[in-house]
């Protein structure tokens, strides 16, 4: 009984580490994606800390923790598909939509080779598959489902962290338009937020409404933006448009000149949809343009197409893809060389 409380105590301890560790940072540098691997970690040593609640076995604890995780593994792709074939019901059939139908695909072919791997040795039909192969093809997949994974909770998550407080400026980014003028529900939702800010700041915060316009757009998003909040009832002297960008880092940069001229923004709220909020407050941090991102809601069948792009944003940077690749050649590739290696009477 004492070594089994031990236990408990060890991993709750451990989870409780880690999650502390994951709050700092959090707290104190929002944009580092290195968060998002300890809010990882932290759950997954949640998950055997609450089995060893009912469980006491160390070798069933082991093994229903796993079970566990497992489960949650392979419902991923399931879901994935599903959202990809509401999206593409609802949406254009563009390539960006495609997104969590082609992963979801993918994630379940990664996990299949998995499963064939661990039991190929107990069906002789299966002797021609190449474990090799199966074990690459299995880990790749698994392991750029965890870099995913560990982004959307993190994503997910960001958002809860910005507190509702007085500001000096709100920026609202933009979003494409509905037929080349009117605002779309979740550039809507995104204004709705900031007039929240706005209020809450006693009405005494200028409004920036950021975003030119697209090559199928009559008018700029700001110009758009700005007539649905005079609609509102905000003073047109309360807002300021900035209406040439036409990409994140645009908006964030154009906005802080577009403050700087005026003195400066004082304290800065950023406003954007909630998947986009941390690649904002990334982008902001390299620009040293100080503010607090606020996520404004989107429907929740548009969510995993859009965070799903944010990871891509996000990784195809150099610095993040070669951290990532890093990862992967120490966690795959070099595990396997060393298998061989051994078997060969190399090591």
């Amino acid at each position: 009984m004492t070594a089994y409380l031990n236990d408990t105590i060890v991993l709750f301890g451990l989870f409780a580490l880690v999650f502390l560790a994951f709050l700092f940072f959090t707290l104190r540098r929002p944009y580092r994606v290195s968060n998002s691997f300890l809010l990882l970690l932290s759950l997954l040593l949640l998950v055997p800390a609450l089995v060893s609640l009912a469980v006491k076995e160390p070798d069933r604890l082991l093994m229903i923790s796993l079970l566990v995780v497992l489960v949650a593994l392979f419902l991923v792709p399931i879901l994935l598909v599903w959202n990809g074939i509401a999206i593409l019901k609802r949406e254009s059939g563009s390539f960006a939509n495609h997104l969590p139908l082609l992963l979801g695909i993918v994630i379940a072919v990664g996990e299949a080779a998995a499963v064939l791997f661990l039991v190929r040795d107990s069906f002789d039909f299966l002797s021609v598959l190449h474990r090799p192969l199966l074990f690459v093809i299995g880990a790749t997949v698994f392991y750029g489902a965890s870099l995913l994974l560990a982004f959307v909770l993190y994503v997910l998550i960001l958002p809860l962290f910005s507190r509702k407080r007085a500001f000096d400026t709100v920026i609202v980014h933009g979003c494409a338009l509905i037929r080349g003028d009117v605002v779309s529900r979740i550039l809507a939702n995104r204004l709705d937020l900031a007039l929240k800010l706005y209020h809450k700041s006693g009405e005494k915060a200028l409004l920036v409404v950021s975003g030119g316009r697209g090559h199928d757009e009559t008018v700029s998003e700001a110009a758009a933006m700005r007539a649905y909040l005079l609609e509102k009832g905000v003073p047109k002297e309360r807002i300021l448009m900035e209406d040439q960008s036409h990409s994140t880092d645009e908006n964030l940069r154009f906005s802080d000149q577009l403050l700087l001229e005026r003195g400066g923004g004082g304290r800065i709220a950023l406003v954007t949809s909630g998947y986009h909020v941390f690649r904002c407050l990334w982008i902001a941090n390299k620009l040293d343009f100080r503010c607090k991102g606020f996520g404004a809601p989107v429907a929740a069948y548009y969510w995993p197409s859009a965070v799903i792009r944010e990871f891509v944003a996000v990784y195809s940077r150099k610095r993040y893809f070669l951290v990532a690749l890093g990862g992967y050649l120490l966690l795959v590739v070099l595990p396997i060389a060393l298998y061989y290696l051994r078997a060969g009477g190399v090591l």
